[in-house]
């Protein structure tokens, strides 16, 4: 008896479905563009922004010019946002700025343009041409209205593009060393932490270098060795100056425990030959 009543639910919600969408295609398909508009608006204000799109973008030419226009108009903006198509929706909510830009609803409108850029930021893998490009759009709105309210969000969204960027050229200079072209590794992490003062990425971009230093050090040659196994104390000091309690400390001292043999291995022989 369960089974039956939650089949003839089941069965019910299907029917109604199918009701629903049959309505809904016959909309599509007349031309009663006041109907459209209506129904484009319950749809939006239910959440259904697929379905207000489609009305949206079938009306829009007939009421373009007319009072209407700037309502409808950011409603197919928005209802891109929504449907989280950004590229479709930042074109539009700019076309709105362009068209009515005393509209009371152009900051909103601006701040939205921009954040779609936000939302179309790849990976940090990948080329950041986008990235770019959103984190110029979001701080263009936020000369354009220092007081917004939007404007902590904006702060925020720049610092999450910042740091993909910082990531992304700190992952390049990584990548020398597990390849193993420790000097070119040295110079790039020199130039990273040079132009990210203060990035996160700062105390394993120093890590890094030290452990190119390291590598270039213990296989050095004797006429060079005791040079760059100095310099790579001082690259430790520097680092536990900075990171008192950084998470590489055991990996750092156990390979100064090396470093520092060797130097007083050749503390050792200066002293003899001196003698």
């Amino acid at each position: 008896m369960k089974f039956k009543i939650i089949s003839f639910s089941i069965l019910v919600c299907l029917l109604t479905t199918l009701v629903s969408c049959s309505d809904y295609q016959k909309l599509l398909n007349s031309d009663d563009v006041p109907e459209k508009y209506k129904q484009a608006e319950v749809f939006y204000n239910n959440g259904e922004y697929r379905k207000a799109n489609r009305l949206l973008e079938q009306i829009l030419p007939t009421y373009r010019g007319k009072p209407q226009a700037q309502r409808i108009i950011f409603f197919f903006a928005d209802s891109y946002f929504q449907i989280r198509s950004y590229n479709l929706a930042a074109y539009q909510y700019e076309s709105f700025v362009k068209s009515y830009p005393k509209s009371e609803r152009v900051q909103e409108a601006t701040f939205k343009a921009a954040k779609s850029y936000y939302h179309q930021s790849p990976s940090y893998s990948l080329d950041q041409k986008d990235t770019y490009k959103a984190i110029e759009k979001l701080q263009i709105f936020i000369n354009l209205y220092p007081n917004s309210e939007y404007n902590p969000e904006a702060n925020q969204m720049i610092s999450e593009l910042q740091e993909k960027l910082e990531k992304k050229d700190f992952e390049i200079a990584k990548q020398y060393f597990t390849i193993r072209d420790y000097r070119a590794a040295i110079k790039a992490n020199d130039n990273f932490i040079a132009n990210f003062p203060g990035t996160k990425f700062r105390e394993e971009a120093l890590y890094t270098k030290f452990l190119s230093l390291y590598e270039i050090a213990i296989n050095s040659v004797i006429s060079k060795k005791e040079e760059r196994l100095k310099e790579l104390q001082e690259q430790y000091d520097l680092i536990l100056r900075y990171y008192p309690e950084t998470l590489f400390l055991a990996d750092l001292d156990n390979k100064m425990k090396r470093v520092n043999s060797e130097l007083e291995e050749f503390n050792t022989t200066t002293t003899t030959l001196s003698k």
